[in-house]
């Protein structure tokens, strides 16, 4: 399948949009909207009249009233996509249209579009869901773990288990989803942690799945039964005599698009720092 460019961008009616500043004006941007959702505002220049036949066409680039825009080319799949393909866009080949891969400069990669015979090519809207998914996620404010554990001001021993673990909320762990439209098309992204990273200043890494199992006094001895860690040394030569890690969020956030009959997954990450400061146990005979 023709997919999607990462470009922060979003292509509509053949000419990028700027990337993000709130100023609601003609040439795009971000409207104003309601919390966790964004609505990207289309360019409302003039469009160039076009074919509807086989072949490529390309906007020309002062077309529109001497608009000096950069230009999507439009080439006519061939062959057409089988019918159950998403490439159809809900359309079916009874409608006097045809899919086209569309490549828009500055962009990598290519898309799809549906166009009506006769139609100016750069008339259709371009959208790649993935980079609106983005725009949502960056409405959503997500952040690294909220480090419980280990806690800055503890003392922790060697040969002893540690517990990590995290305090849950929509956006430390999720699950949290928003919205974003850009040229009627709106696309909805849920976000939630599917493992923390934890770095644990020793050298040495625990990945968990989740946020950790805090701890409480009548587990004793216990390894913590989802994350945690045992240390073999002290940290009497790190500064502070600390060991200094990080604790690493992978969030997977889910997108739907379905006026494109699209859907997706892409991963980001965030990170929290955190100190320990771990010694031995003092025996007095």
């Amino acid at each position: 399948m023709l997919r999607r460019a990462t470009a922060a961008a979003v292509v509509l009616a053949g000419v990028l949009a700027p990337a993000a500043h709130a100023d609601g004006g003609k040439d795009g941007g971000i409207c104003d909207g309601a919390a966790l959702t964004i609505t990207v505002c289309a360019s409302d220049g003039g469009s160039t009249p076009g074919a509807g036949g086989s072949g490529s066409a390309a906007t020309p680039a002062g077309a529109s009233g001497g608009s000096s825009k950069p230009s999507c080319t439009y080439t006519r799949l061939d062959p057409q996509p089988p019918p159950e393909n998403a490439f159809w866009k809900g359309h079916n080949r009874s409608e006097k249209g045809a899919v086209y891969g569309v490549h828009c400069p500055g962009q990598q990669g290519a898309r799809t579009v549906w166009i009506a015979d006769g139609q100016a090519p750069d008339a259709a809207p371009v959208i790649d869901p993935e980079a609106v998914a983005r725009r949502a996620a960056a409405s959503m404010r997500l952040t690294g773990p909220a480090v419980a554990s280990p806690r800055a001001a503890g003392t922790y021993v060697v040969g002893m288990p540690m517990w990590m673990w995290a305090d849950p909320s929509p956006n430390t762990t999720g699950p949290i989803s928003a919205s974003a439209t850009a040229g009627g098309v709106t696309v909805t992204a849920t976000a939630k942690v599917s493992t923390v990273r934890w770095a644990m200043g020793d050298g040495t890494t625990v990945t968990c799945h989740g946020p950790g199992t805090p701890y409480t006094p009548d587990r004793g001895k216990e390894m913590s039964p989802d994350c945690g860690h045992l240390y073999q040394r002290t940290a009497h030569d790190k500064p502070g005599e600390k060991y200094r890690g990080t604790a690493t969020a992978t969030w997977t956030i889910t997108w739907t698009a379905p006026a494109l009959g699209d859907s997706g997954q892409f991963a980001e990450t965030r990170a929290t720092e955190w100190t320990a400061r771990v010694g031995e146990v003092q025996v007095v005979n």
